[in-house]
């Protein structure tokens, strides 16, 4: 972190906030014990109970905070501090010293989504004076952008302190507009055994490389036949399942046949869509039509498969009090949904109503000199504040 920060002041501005939470390097392969350390001391300093809840190996936490009564129910607002890294990117300015020029806050993570968090933080001091009948919780989360177990050791945390809240507002970057669903996702490691031997000699081996390229190639042409025939839900970009091969590798030097490969490969499906179908479709074909011809050359050759990654979709119905209360707050008369995946499906999984509102555009995310305007953090303090009027006082 950076050390030459002035004190946290006794009632900060979001921006002041901010520039603390930039400050700490939580990329995902780091700990973010030390921002977790800040918050927590902020909220202690604020009389406000907080839980932690750890990873595994000890080197990552979340934060579970209630304002008003220590009790379950009330709202939820959620976001994640840790950020996809800035190696390789052509920032103009140091990525963990926020910057404001023109109106915009530049900074990593400073949209995607520590700015939303800094608004929570930043308005402890307020909602803990309303004197709320029904609690606002603050979920403050770990690994968001790899595998959101964070998020999945939070809801596990709420299940044994029973802390539950009945609706939970994940802020993720939407310029303050009211997101009701995104897509479900499921990745998955393909892992294909060949059998050496030397490339004069082709029929002595099997190529894993070519039984690789097969199965992408099937891929390719299901993203291609999704995309024609469906099924299709409006208000989506793309309004259908997107598959996706993301990584390939395998083989050695040129004159050995193959005898590994290796590809990961993506569904992001639309509300309707059975992921287990589509991969289940997935392995027929390659039994079928890949395997079946490795196997009669070598009997241990073949395919392997290890799920990577699952996010269960989001939907939250058009007509419910959550969709209501939060288009009412922020003045919208319209709603979205979003491709890309939230927390909000792991907490809706779990029974907690979830909605996408919060500061910042998606586009500004992981990009270099990542940037949120200062008008939406001002839109993003007064929603704060309204909704914990309208919802809990």
């Amino acid at each position: 972190m950076n050390t030459s920060l002035p004190a946290l002041s006794a009632h900060p501005s979001t921006t002041e906030m901010l520039r603390h939470l930039v400050a700490f390097d939580t990329t995902s392969r780091n700990s973010n014990l030390a921002l977790i350390d800040f918050a927590e001391d902020w909220l202690t300093r604020n009389h406000i109970p907080v839980r932690r809840s750890l990873n595994p190996e000890g080197t990552k936490a979340n934060l579970h905070a209630i304002i008003g009564p220590n009790v379950s129910g009330g709202i939820a607002l959620s976001g994640h501090v840790d950020t996809v890294p800035v190696d390789g990117q052509a920032w103009s300015r140091d990525p963990f010293t926020l910057f404001e020029q023109d109106g915009k806050l530049y900074g990593r993570g400073s949209c995607d989504m520590k700015g939303f968090v800094a608004a929570a933080l930043a308005a402890v001091p307020d909602l803990a004076a309303m004197n709320l009948a029904k609690p606002v919780h603050l979920f403050i989360t770990y690994d968001e952008e790899t595998n959101m177990d964070g998020a999945r050791r939070l809801v596990a945390d709420i299940g044994e302190s029973g802390l539950k809240p009945d609706l939970c507002v994940v802020g993720e970057p939407s310029l303050m507009q009211p997101i009701l669903a995104h897509k479900g996702r499921i990745a998955i490691k393909v892992s294909v055994r060949g059998s050496p031997g030397h490339s004069s000699e082709p029929e002595r081996g099997v190529n894993a490389v070519h039984a690789a390229a097969e199965a992408v190639a099937y891929m390719a042409a299901e993203a291609r036949r999704i995309a024609k025939e469906g099924p299709f839900v409006e208000g989506f970009d793309p309004p259908y399942t997107t598959a996706h091969v993301g990584t390939l590798s395998g083989g050695t030097i040129l004159n050995i046949i193959p005898e590994a490969a290796e590809f990961v490969m993506e569904w992001r499906f639309v509300p309707g869509h059975d992921a287990d179908e589509e991969f289940a479709r997935f392995r027929h074909y390659v039994d079928a039509n890949i395997q079946s011809w490795m196997q009669e050359s070598d009997p241990s050759t073949g395919f392997s498969y290890e799920i990577v990654g699952f996010l269960p979709g989001m939907g939250l119905a058009d007509d419910h009090e959550l969709t209501n209360l939060v288009k009412q707050i922020t003045g919208s008369n319209s709603t979205g949904k979003v491709s890309y995946g939230t927390e909000g499906g792991i907490y809706e999984e779990a029974g907690i109503p979830s909605i996408v509102c919060g500061p910042g555009a998606i586009q500004q995310a992981h990009k270099p000199d990542e940037w949120v305007a200062v008008s939406q953090l001002d839109a993003c303090d007064e929603f704060i504040r309204r909704l914990a009027t309208r919802f809990a006082k």
